[in-house]
């Protein structure tokens, strides 16, 4: 018979001896939505109950509790490459990548392939599609993000995506693509302008696939056009965009500008100035942004100098940027979304509720991901527990499908 014991804020009940079921247990934190007591009371993976509660237990810390973080740009983490590095992906390492991101508070992601050849795309493909609900994940891919290849080819725009490996959309290459993800594209970033693209978006938005505008650099006409294709957000707005633009004319203010167009934004502190972080979220406000890491294999390496499988020279500095010398830009970052999160509430003044919905809410929203993102009966219980602290979310426990997954002690952090 399991028995139930009381540790800190968390009254856990031992797992029944049949696999997958779970006895009900209760958390008890500050709701991050208000800062007030509750108590979340979970079963069988699911939030059965949400009471508030006069004080926290004796003894128990002052945590805040929130949904899971969903992160919608993952291109790797913990030395694992969903497309690019020496080695070849494997299970072992999605698991790896998986359990990693748990510790960072990610308890949803959408691993991101990035622009490389049809056959390693495939490749690559097939082996997420044959881990994805694999038990031991708990449900925590839904799906992928294919950004390109069908990306502008121009320097600047295309980013550290490497030259040879850029195209035009092809539909059929595309559903071969999907098919060997079993189907499980949630969003591709293109570049609207590119010839074929408009097209392209419209049969995705037939297929219910989330468009995303990426890469780029389309007019105001070609933007709008995308978005009355179906294109639904753009893709690290501010990123992925020469370093030198004509100030009026450029793709940045007709995406700004367009109320039907969310948008992403890497918050990690060298993507974007403050300034720029200010100016996007107060245009596009809590429920039309979402905060992504776009998190490379890079992130739990020391500082240094790389050479990925094109040959190209990646430099992770000191200060933790990513850059990709070749073209002077950025190439992903190394760090994991709960920065971006404090750094967005620092820099907008925006509250920690308003963050955790650009974080969890709206990303399950556009996704259509209806069994998570929020505190609510019903929900999926992915839950974090965490102080505010080192310019971050330090996350204390991650709970996944209402499993403990991750606790920090501090031999074990």
């Amino acid at each position: 018979m399991p028995t139930c014991y009381p540790k800190f804020y968390l009254v856990l009940l031992l797992i029944l001896s049949s696999p997958g079921s779970y006895c009900q247990q209760k958390i008890n934190g500050l709701l991050y939505s208000d800062n007030k007591p509750v108590s979340i009371t979970i079963k069988d993976g699911k939030i059965t109950a949400v009471k508030r509660i006069k004080k926290l237990p004796e003894g128990d810390p002052a945590l805040f509790v929130a949904p899971g973080l969903i992160d919608n740009q993952v291109n790797g983490f913990a030395g694992v490459s969903f497309t690019f590095g020496g080695d070849e992906l494997t299970a072992e390492g999605v698991k790896k990548a998986t359990e990693a991101l748990w510790k960072t508070g990610v308890t949803t992601y959408l691993p991101t392939l990035t622009t490389n050849s049809k056959e390693l795309l495939e490749k690559n493909f097939t082996v997420l599609a044959q881990i994805k609900d694999d038990p031991s994940l708990l449900g925590s891919i839904p799906g992928f993000h294919l950004e390109g290849p069908y990306i502008s080819p121009v320097d600047g725009y295309r980013g550290a995506h490497p030259l040879t490996h850029v195209r035009k959309p092809d539909w059929n290459e595309f559903l071969e693509l999907n098919e060997a993800s079993g189907k499980n594209i949630l969003q591709v970033t293109v570049a609207p302008e590119v010839e074929g693209a408009l097209d392209f978006i419209s049969k995705c938005r037939e297929n219910g696939i989330v468009v995303a505008l990426g890469h780029h650099n389309a007019s105001a006409e070609t933007v709008s056009a995308a978005i009355d294709r179906g294109a639904r957000i753009a893709t690290h707005l501010g990123n992925g965009c020469a370093n030198m633009i004509n100030r009026h004319v450029n793709p940045l203010w007709p995406q700004l500008a367009d109320d039907r167009l969310m948008i992403s934004i890497i918050g990690d502190g060298f993507h974007l100035n403050p300034e720029e972080i200010r100016v996007f979220y107060k245009v596009k406000g809590t429920d039309r942004t979402i905060i992504t890491s776009d998190v490379t294999s890079y992130a739990s390496l020391p500082p240094g100098k790389f050479v990925n499988s094109e040959g190209d020279t990646i430099e992770l500095t000191p200060e933790g940027m990513i850059r990709y010398p070749a073209q002077n830009v950025l190439a992903g970052s190394a760090s994991p979304v709960r920065k971006g999160v404090y750094n967005v509430m620092k820099v907008t003044g925006c509250s920690l509720a308003e963050a955790i919905q650009m974080t969890s809410a709206n990303p399950a929203h556009l996704y259509g991901l209806n069994d998570r993102g929020e505190i609510a009966i019903g929900k999926r219980a992915d839950l974090i527990l965490f102080q505010i602290r080192d310019n971050e979310l330090f996350i204390m426990k991650t709970f996944v499908n209402g499993r403990l997954v991750y606790e920090y002690t501090e031999d074990r952090k």
